[in-house]
């Protein structure tokens, strides 16, 4: 892996070219990205200090997703993990010590997220070409996207310069990150507590079109509790379908394709499964359920998958730029684990 893929690399700028320009329901956004405080976030920030940075991290995740489908979705959900925790901080990386409790024990997060070792990989790779260089916080941006189009989805140039922090907060992470149970009342409140919408609520929402969900995440819709709020948008044979699949075993282990139709593509499937009433998490489902505006924007992102492409690079970018440290504040971390 040493002998990077610029090949790669050159398909990621090829992707990002073409990918077209359509009518959008979230605001444009600037070539940078700048903070209260006065910082920002640029384009090709690594162009000379590290050149190939991302044809590394693509290299990596593509080797990584190629071995298991799965990952593309675990990756992605680590930037996403990291982000509503004070910020895209690389946080979400760090181990236990004795000065705090890390975040990889909260609720939302134990035995649940994956892909460590893929970042730890990469993180090798690139301390040895570039050392101290690019940022754990910038690696989980990067390889969140490449994730999404190794899967299909839509390309976006992505922001960088953050910095990694020098803590974690456990019980962060147990309040902030949104639990797959959660009502659109409470969705909206958590991301509007960083600053996002609900159109990015809708959009971002939209990466349960690849991965998987444990039984324990969605056993509401087992129950038949999704009956009493969704009404005639219950799908009786998708609830007995996965009340059979969960049935199987006892162990809380047992895995569901949060899009059965296609689940290793990035489409807009997602939001026509959950018209259909087949979707996987209660949270999933309540887009449709819970609130009129939430149901118009899975509407228009199940009649138009470009929208909701256009929407969903736009939402990654807003979520990206969240809580950032950059300049003096925060470092570059030579192990993703430990703070330096």
């Amino acid at each position: 892996m040493a002998k990077h893929n610029l090949l790669a690399f050159s398909l990621i700028i090829m992707l990002s070219s073409i990918v077209p320009t359509f009518a959008k329901t979230t605001t444009p956004l600037n070539e940078t990205c700048v903070d209260d405080i006065g910082f920002n976030l640029q384009f090709s920030i690594y162009q000379e200090s590290c050149p190939d940075a991302e044809a590394i991290v693509y290299s990596w995740a593509e080797t990584a997703i190629s071995q298991d489908p799965r990952m593309a979705a675990s990756l992605l959900r680590l930037h996403f993990h990291d982000c509503f925790v004070n910020g895209c901080d690389a946080s979400v990386l760090l181990d236990d010590t004795d000065n705090f409790v890390g975040e990889k024990t909260a609720p939302p997060n134990l035995n649940s997220l994956r892909g460590f070792e893929v970042i730890d990989s990469i993180k090798s790779d690139l301390e040895s070409v570039c050392p101290e260089t690019v940022s754990c916080a910038d690696i989980l941006a990067i390889a969140a996207r490449d994730s999404v189009v190794l899967s299909g989805g839509p390309s976006w140039e992505v922001q960088l310069g953050r910095k990694d922090s020098l803590s974690a907060s456990k019980a962060a992470a147990s309040n902030n990150i949104p639990a797959p149970n959660s009502t659109v009342a409470i969705l909206v409140a958590k991301f509007q507590n960083v600053g996002l919408t609900l159109n990015d609520v809708v959009a971002l929402s939209g990466g349960h079109t690849i991965g998987k969900a444990r039984c324990s995440t969605f056993r509401s819709r087992l129950q038949g509790l999704s009956a009493s709020i969704g009404g005639p948008d219950v799908n009786i044979e998708f609830i007995q379908s996965l009340r059979q699949l969960c049935s199987e075993s006892e162990s809380t282990t047992t895995l569901a394709h949060l899009d059965l139709a296609t689940p290793a593509t990035f489409d807009n499937q997602y939001y026509i499964n959950l018209l259909s009433g087949e979707g996987l998490l209660p949270s999933d489902q309540a887009l449709v359920t819970d609130n009129e505006q939430s149901r118009r924007i899975v509407e228009s992102y199940a009649e138009d998958a470009l929208l909701f492409f256009d929407d969903f690079k736009n939402s990654m970018l807003r979520m990206g730029s969240l809580g950032k440290l950059t300049g003096n504040s925060g470092e570059i971390r030579r192990n993703c684990r430990v703070v330096n």
